[in-house]
């Protein structure tokens, strides 16, 4: 068991490691402005859970790997913000927030894991690409529409900060077409189908991401992906799909 999971790391770290050296890279020739260096970012911790569901055999090393690597990188970024001046490369807003994201992150995908994985069985541990996929592409298409072109805000109690119509109907689009296109790969379904699936359950995930606070979307909207998403499997396969 050790053994596997020290070759999970690996895999998981290496993926880190050579996705990262191509993201400065590419930064240094096209210097891409903060914010879309930032969801590029993003964007490859949102595609590492395909090394963790396709690349690891067993649930319980997948989701051990994604706690491990949570914490490890949490130690290392606070010993880099403690002792260097080196974190401005991954442009935190604040003291320490990329080091508390990476373990919302992970502990995030180490519980789809081990609920739709691990739980549920293997045939379902697609679910966790879909619900991940869904939340990462949607969130970044929100917070750089918003920032963009985002012109009408939206103020109500329940919506924390300066979100807005435009952001939230850039996350509905995206989420919807990752939904689609991850429900077309995964499932047998008929494209109609996945269609429909994606319709109604990606303005889910744009309502549970516009009125979580402090950060929590990173856990409320892969859950508000994956779970109606299981129901309209469920019910399709008991109508007689």
């Amino acid at each position: 068991m050790l053994g596997d999971l020290a070759a999970g790391f690996g895999l998981f770290a290496g993926y880190f490691v050579v996705a990262a050296s191509l993201l400065l890279a590419l930064r240094a020739v096209l210097a891409p402005p903060r914010e879309v260096f930032r969801k590029m970012l993003h964007l490859i911790c949102v595609m590492s859970v395909l090394v963790l569901v396709n690349l690891i055999d067993t649930w319980y090393i997948a989701a051990a790997v994604a706690l491990l690597f949570g914490l490890t990188a949490y130690v290392a970024i606070w010993y880099v913000e403690r002792h260097t001046d080196h974190i401005h490369v991954l442009m935190p807003r604040r003291r320490g927030e990329i080091r508390s994201s990476l373990v919302i992150v992970f502990l995030m995908m180490a519980v789809l894991i081990a609920i739709f994985w691990g739980w549920m069985g293997e045939e379902w541990k697609y679910i966790v690409v879909v619900a991940v996929m869904t939340w990462g592409y949607g969130d970044a298409a929100a917070a750089l529409v918003g920032k963009a072109v985002g012109r009408h805000p939206i103020r109500h109690p329940w919506v924390e900060g300066a979100k807005t119509r435009e952001g939230s109907i850039a996350m509905w689009a995206l989420s919807a077409g990752v939904l689609l296109v991850s429900l077309m790969r995964y499932t047998a379904w008929p494209w109609y189908l996945c269609l429909v699936c994606a319709l109604l359950v990606a303005p889910i995930c744009a309502l549970v991401e516009l009125v979580s606070h402090d950060g929590l979307d990173t856990i409320t909207v892969p859950f508000a992906a994956a779970i109606p998403t299981v129901a309209l499997l469920a019910l399709y396969s008991l109508v007689g799909g």
